[in-house]
């Protein structure tokens, strides 16, 4: 068995929760009224382990917006068509690198990849998730810090600046994929982010952590990233589709020839 037993004990009464209230409405009692996000923050308190304190969970409340110095940018070409890799596309690597969507406590005890819980460090910082789960199989959550490790190296290099990452969405379940189109009608129903190999980087919000560093407009950040990305994808690492809605880049890790 590959999944640690606090894991597997967190999904199980999560989905335990899940099936009572669909018991509920299938009863015929009127659902309860709430708010599109309450459902899955309470199945993340589930699933998240006691609050611990983590020292890359701080930094600045805004990051400074005057006095940006820029950086020497290598376009990469227009996003939207350059970072264009289909649903579809994403959905092969996703099916053959990660597991199963999980549906219910059963299929967490027939999983056989190992799974790995992502939390902020140096390399990025993990904003509060309101519909997914911190978890990645071994090789994205590794793929996420190379790429947090190349950005802040590519940042350095072009004359520094105390900037990280940040990943808006990491795992998700068909319960919380549904519950997040109901919001956001570009999720797409058969979610790359149900295989834990896929995750979100914001292009728009960067984390700052240190003001007396140099500034850096956050539009420079996103084409700096952009270049990442592009060298990742062209190296066959990633699949990547520039979100202009949710203003990420939705990634998707490949599975890697040994």
């Amino acid at each position: 068995m590959t999944f640690n037993r606090k894991f597997v004990m967190r999904f199980i009464c999560c989905f335990i929760i899940l099936s009572i209230g669909v018991l509920a409405t299938a009863c015929g009692g009127e659902p309860e009224e709430m708010s599109p996000g309450e459902p899955t923050e309470e199945l993340s308190a589930i699933l998240s382990d006691p609050p611990s304190v983590n020292p890359f969970d701080h930094h600045l409340d805004s990051a400074p917006d005057d006095g940006c110095e820029r950086i020497r940018i290598h376009s990469v070409g227009p996003l939207r068509k350059v970072f264009n890799d289909s649903n579809h596309v994403q959905l092969v690597a996703a099916q053959q690198l990660g597991f199963p969507p999980i549906q219910s406590g059963e299929d967490i005890m027939r999983l056989r990849r190992p799974v790995v819980r992502v939390e902020s460090c140096e390399e990025y910082y993990l904003e509060e998730l309101t519909h997914s789960f911190p978890y990645l199989v071994p090789e994205a959550a590794q793929f996420l810090k190379e790429i947090g490790r190349a950005f802040n190296d590519s940042l350095q290099a072009r004359g520094g600046g105390a900037y990280r990452l940040k990943v808006t969405s990491v795992l998700r379940t068909p319960a919380t994929v549904k519950k997040l189109r109901r919001v956001n009608r570009n999720a797409t129903e058969e979610s790359t982010h149900s295989y834990g190999t896929t995750f979100d980087i914001s292009y728009s919000k960067f984390i700052c952590d240190d003001a007396s560093a140099p500034h850096r407009s956050f539009e420079d950040l996103k084409n700096l990233l952009a270049e990442i990305l592009y060298k990742f994808r062209e190296e066959g690492r990633c699949y990547v589709k520039f979100e202009y809605r949710q203003s990420c880049f939705h990634i998707t890790t490949r599975p890697t020839s040994k």
